[in-house]
């Protein structure tokens, strides 16, 4: 793993939550997209070398959905940047880790996404990111 790519933050309003951070972090927010294969929104922040995600809700069939119902606003997950997700989901599962979904999918910011089961990281969402060339 490389590094820490950004945190991603579950929030109910997104609009709403973009200006709160950018009061927060003093910055404006310098992409926001929809991610419609996840059924989510997002914004993002910079912060130093490291990023903030914001992800809404796009429907009642979204993960952010159901997370927000059941654990309310705050934390999601944590993303780190790989050189080449597939051989980093091998080894990790040689380590006993689970990914959700073995094969990576397209994600927010220009990204292949992974994430690994929470209950084989001790309760944390890891997100794997790599980015698209």
């Amino acid at each position: 793993m490389k590094n820490i790519d950004h945190i991603g933050i579950a929030v109910k309003d997104i609009e709403k939550s973009i200006l709160l951070f950018e009061k927060l972090l003093n910055t404006t927010c310098y992409k926001i997209e929809e991610v419609k294969d996840q059924g989510v929104k997002t914004s993002f922040f910079k912060t130093g070398d490291q990023k903030i995600e914001l992800i809404a809700s796009l429907g009642n069939q979204s993960p952010i959905k159901s997370f927000l119902e059941k654990k309310g606003e705050g934390l999601h997950h944590i993303a780190f940047e790989v050189a080449d997700i597939k051989s980093e989901v091998e080894r990790l599962k040689s380590e006993g880790f689970v990914p959700i979904d073995e094969i990576p999918k397209k994600g927010a910011d220009n990204k292949m996404v992974v994430f690994l089961q929470p209950k084989t990281t001790d309760g944390v969402l890891i997100e794997l990111c790599q980015e698209i060339k």
